[in-house]
Formats: structure tokens, sequence, C-alpha cells
């Protein structure tokens, strides 16, 4: 158990952290790697690359020191670092690499700052952590096998379909190879897919959001081919499924996992609000409701480039009919002559000119798209009187964003 004055020892790190914690992460992950490299199979080298998985590590151990008083105002953030590592087989013993590397980090990088007394807490603490993270993931690998066609760790899946569903957005259709069923998901959760990269010797893990309803007989992703090379940290996965993968390839899978849930009990209104790419967990609660004959109300709320890049624009239009409560909203950067007509705006999203068509009585919001997206639409339903309590929100990649 960790003392009071172990405590102000944690505490007493904190500006250190704020002002240097990437420091100290990007060490950490360098020793990690060097002496256990067999640990890059693991991790998104992507992410490495381009220093967001430095920097979520950084705010998440800041966070953990500011907070060590009573780590339980984290449990939402614990939780969804949780849903993260059991999509990627992430097991008890790692905990121990991970502990043993970030120690001495701590120790190397303070220097004469890291006495034993401080390394002793830190020690503490995050075997404190570790024995939390290590519980809840036990009870989420429980609950993925216990799922009738459920299962843990990497499973081999056909992609049975490859389907263009506009310029830059292609969907697979993942069937198991075995046979079986499988596990249904919650709408709006994800699944993992780990490939072999010849060119870095890895297996490389990605997460993809489910963009259909449960079904029990495949999942379908739909992906967005990113600019640039296969090697851009954006594309390095994401560009070789949507060039070298062809159907009857077989591709490694997790379970769904995942903590931005659509709340299925519920009657009340829905708002989804997604840019891009963004739409797709939305687009799997969406097709929930409808095909369940949902009576909630339905406000699809959506933004992209132009008509061309807009992925499943008439799958939505069909929603829309089979759905009566079901009214939309297209933003495009600019509109042609065709597409001047209700439901479709030119320009980025802006809520405000939806007014009360975007908020309803009682509403849960759903976000998604980039970060800078996320972050807009939440800061314009906080203006127009939304609680933060009823605006969720899905930040593709290392967690960044902090929005209350």
């Amino acid at each position: 158990m960790i003392t009071t004055e172990q405590k102000e020892l944690i505490k007493a790190t904190v500006p250190v952290l704020r002002e240097h914690g990437v420091t100290l992460t990007t060490h950490f992950y360098s020793r990690m790697f060097q002496h256990n490299p067999e640990l890059k199979n693991v991790f998104n080298m992507g992410n490495q690359g381009s220093g967001k998985q430095q920097l979520s590590l950084a705010m998440a151990v800041l966070a953990y020191a500011e907070n060590i008083e009573d780590p339980s105002v984290l449990v939402q953030a614990v939780t969804k670092i949780g849903h993260k590592h059991i999509s990627l087989d992430i097991r008890p013993e790692h905990y121990a690499i991970v502990g043993k590397h970030l120690l001495a980090s701590i120790s190397e990088v303070l220097g004469e700052s890291a006495t034993p007394e401080l390394i002793s807490a830190w020690g503490i603490a995050y075997q404190q952590l570790a024995d939390l993270m290590t519980g809840l993931e036990k009870n989420l690998y429980s609950d993925a096998v216990a799922k009738e066609g459920g299962w843990t760790g990497w499973r081999p899946f056909i992609v049975k379909q490859k389907i263009k569903e506009s310029e830059e957005i292609t969907s697979f259709y993942l069937y198991p190879a075995d046979g079986g069923t499988v596990a249904d998901f919650l709408p709006g959760q994800y699944i993992s897919i780990r490939l072999f990269l010849p060119e870095l010797n890895l297996f490389q893990p990605r997460q993809y959001s489910l963009s259909s309803a449960p079904n029990g007989s495949y999942y379908r992703i739909s992906i967005k081919k990113e600019a640039g090379s296969t090697t851009h940290p954006n594309g390095m996965i994401s560009n070789r499924l949507h060039d070298a993968v062809q159907e009857g390839d077989v591709l490694e899978v997790a379970p769904p996992a995942g903590d931005f849930t659509m709340d299925t009990d519920k009657l009340t209104p829905v708002v989804f609000i997604s840019g891009g790419v963004g739409q797709t967990p939305l687009l799997s609660m969406l097709e929930y409701l409808t095909s369940t004959d949902s009576s909630r109300e339905i406000v699809w709320v959506h933004g992209c480039r132009n008509k061309k890049v807009h992925a499943f624009r008439e799958p939505l239009t069909t929603l829309e009919a089979r759905h009566g409560k079901l009214q939309k909203h297209i933003f495009y950067d600019s509109l042609d002559a065709e597409m001047q007509v209700d439901g479709y705006y030119e320009g980025i999203v802006e809520l405000d000119l939806l007014k009360e068509e975007a908020v309803l009585e009682d509403a849960d919001y759903y976000v998604c798209g980039p970060a800078p997206f996320i972050r807009k639409q939440f800061e314009d339903l906080a203006a127009m009187g939304i609680s933060p309590e009823a605006i969720h929100y899905e930040e593709f990649g290392p967690a960044n964003l902090v929005l209350s």
C-alpha cells in the first residue's frame, strides 16, 4: 500500500512531468524497444514515429501523478486504455517489462533528483496501477471469450468482399476462416487488424471501427486510404489494405473492444455528428437503430470535402427512407448545382446553422472525426447549453484530447 509520504513524493514530480513528460516517455520507449525489441510487434510504430504515442503516455502518467490521492477519478480513462490493451493482446506479463523500463527511465532522465525514495514510491504507484489494469483486463478477456463466437488473441478472418464506398474509403467484409460465428459487439466498438510488414520485419496492429450493425456472421470495417506512401505513419496499414489485400486474403483479427458505445436501452433522441471517416462507428449505431426498428428520433450530421469522397451516401438515403424519424444534414466544402437542395450545406459542419434541429431534449450526442473537428463540435454543443455528460466522442489513435 502506498504511504502518505510516498504520495507526496509522487505529487512533487508533477511540475517536472508537465514540462518534461514527453522527454521521459520518449526515452522510455527507446529504452524498452532496445531491450525488448519483440514489443515492436505489439505497439503501433506509426504512432511512435509521429510522436503521438509518447504524448499520450506522458499525459496519462501526468494524470496519474496529479490524481494519486484518488485514482478512481481516472476510471473512464483507465477503461478506455483497458479496451485498447485487450485489442492488442496485452497480457499481465507485459506490465512487468513496462514497469522495469519506466522506473529505469525516471531514474535516467531525472538524474540526481531520482532519489531511491522517489523510485520506490513510483514503483509502488506503478504496481498499484498495473494491478488495477490487469484486473480490469482480466474481466474484459473473460467477457470476450464467454460470448457466443467469442475469442481472445488473434483469429484468422477471410476478406470475402472488398467494396469501394467512395474515392477514399473502402469496406472490407471479414468472415472467420474457421467457419464459426463471430461475437456480437456494441455499436461503436472496433476490432484490431494485424499484418506482417516485410519492410519492417514486424507485425503491426491497427484498430478500425466496425461500420455495420452486429449480425453474427461477419465484421465490416471501412477504411480511408491516406495520402502519401505506404510507409507514412498514417497509411502504413490502411494503404496496404487498400492496395495489396484482396478478396480471399486472410487477416488476423482481435475481438471487438472499445468504450465509445451507444446505450441501446435508451428511447431518447440521438444526434450523430461526424467528419470524414469518423462516420464509421456512428454508422454502426445508425444501422443498429434502423435494423431494430427503433422509435428513437435520430439526427445525422456529416461533413466531408465533396460528393466524390462521401462514403455511404446512397445507403444513408435507404436508411432514411426506412426510418421515419431520421433527418440528415450534410456539409460539403463546396456544393455543385445538383447538391444545392434541402439538407445540404456549404462549408464545414456548423451546428449553429441547424439550430433547434440539432438540439433535442434529453438527446445524446455522438461525435467522431479528426481531433480539431471533435473539439469544435464539443465546444459548439456546450455553447448551445448541452451538458458535457450528454456528449460522447471518439478520437482515433492515441488519446490526446481532454474535453470537459
